[in-house]
């Protein structure tokens, strides 16, 4: 076998051997190198010797692991808690001002469609509030994510969170917001614009008599009735003036007109329709079968008979007609006599109203009649007879409810 051989039995080929031959050297329990009998066995020995070193070298590298771990953990922990301490941004405390009745009087203004994370960020630039997670996190308490107002209010500078959010709900604490509403008159709008903006109520008054020329597109004829987009609109701003008012809600109308895909040309046909709609009709379910109404009369060249249309034209409710205003010629708007559409639309209608203008629902109905007030059931029929019979049917709700009509 030559140095192969021989090297068998050199002292590297020894292995160390159970314990049966341990013995003591220099005060220390070693094993006994026991003589190699094969190449086989010495393998074998090789092996496992081999593998009792990578369990060691594995031991050691999870141990070294994870004390590393242990001690950045521990130093996570530690410098967290110092920054908290130091900067104040995780406790309660932190997120917060406590109430100070010193702080600088400030007028914050929400705008309308502005989320609770949009306002956070607003307060917190305006140092009302000392962070936007403290506000948002009363907002949830108080569950007002929906209720947060439009307007401008007046608050202080290092308010509690919970604080702020009480007042941006109170809707009697907003101000400078006109609100217009569906179904509101151009008088409303404009008294409501007066009183929103602290402007002279005869300013606006003054631009709707002139004719709106530069601010209503021809087709409206010169009246602004209808041509006021429902929504809200700041006017708290130092720059408001009547004329910017007017042309806010204007531009916003066409804008919706546009969006709507009502074409240019049929906008003042279409928004009279609206108007009448809007008066008319108690339920959403009903606005498309009164639209058809009204299309079906126009084309049969019937008076629309609308009391809704009869009552603009003498400045009062459809439940204060007299007989006499229903027999008055002289009323433009007497849609009980005079054919076709009013002069001009009767109010400011929603979306809904301008949508059921533009896509009536299919029938052959020349009559409607709302039978129940409580509920807005309305019943409609082609049959004059049938009608007469659904208002027997009304003037009998109204008595059992000890109402007129």
């Amino acid at each position: 076998m030559g140095d192969d051989f021989d090297s068998f039995f050199d002292d590297t080929n020894f292995e160390k051997v159970n314990d049966d031959h341990d013995v003591a050297t220099h005060g220390e329990k070693v094993r006994q190198r026991m003589p190699v009998r094969s190449r086989r066995e010495l393998r074998e020995r090789r092996r496992k010797a081999e593998k009792r070193r990578n369990l060691r070298i594995v031991f050691i590298a999870v141990f070294v692991v994870m004390a590393l771990v242990v001690v950045l953990s521990v130093r996570a922990v530690i410098s967290h808690r110092g920054s908290a301490a130091g900067n104040g941004e995780t406790t309660t405390e932190s997120l917060d001002y406590y109430d100070s009745q010193e702080g600088e009087e400030v007028q914050f203004t929400v705008n309308s469609g502005e989320d609770a994370s949009t306002i956070a960020q607003h307060l917190v630039e305006q140092d009302i509030v000392k962070t936007t997670e403290g506000f948002l996190h009363a907002v949830n308490a108080q569950n007002a994510g929906s209720k947060l107002q439009p307007g401008v209010f007046t608050l202080h500078k290092h308010m509690s969170s919970a604080s702020v959010v009480s007042v941006l709900i109170d809707t009697s604490a907003a101000q400078g917001i006109l609100e217009v509403k569906s179904g509101e008159t151009v008088s409303d709008v404009i008294n409501a614009a007066a009183t929103a903006s602290g402007i002279d109520v005869a300013q606006f008054q003054a631009i709707v008599n002139g004719g709106g020329a530069g601010i209503l597109p021809d087709e409206a004829g010169g009246s602004f009735e209808g041509w006021f987009e429902p929504g809200s609109y700041n006017v708290s701003d130092s720059s408001t003036t009547a004329q910017s008012v007017i042309e806010q809600m204007v531009q916003a109308r066409i804008d919706k007109l546009t969006a709507l895909g009502i074409p240019e040309g049929q906008r003042e046909e279409k928004i009279k329709v609206a108007s009448i709609i809007e008066k008319e009709v108690y339920q959403d379910e009903y606005r498309a079968k009164v639209a058809r109404v009204i299309y079906n009369r126009l084309d049969q060249g019937m008076a629309l008979g609308m009391d809704s249309v009869v009552a603009y034209g003498n400045g009062v409710a459809a439940s204060e007609l007299t007989d006499a205003m229903i027999a008055d010629e002289s009323n433009p708007y007497n849609d009980r006599i005079k054919t076709g559409l009013p002069p001009t639309p009767i109010d400011n209608p929603g979306d809904d109203s301008l949508q059921a203008a533009m896509a009536p629902e299919d029938g052959d109905w020349l009559y409607f009649c709302t039978v129940n007030l409580e509920t807005g059931e309305t019943k409609f029929t082609a049959s004059e007879d049938e009608f007469y019979q659904y208002r027997d049917e009304y003037k009998q709700w109204l008595a059992a409810n000890g109402l007129t009509g």
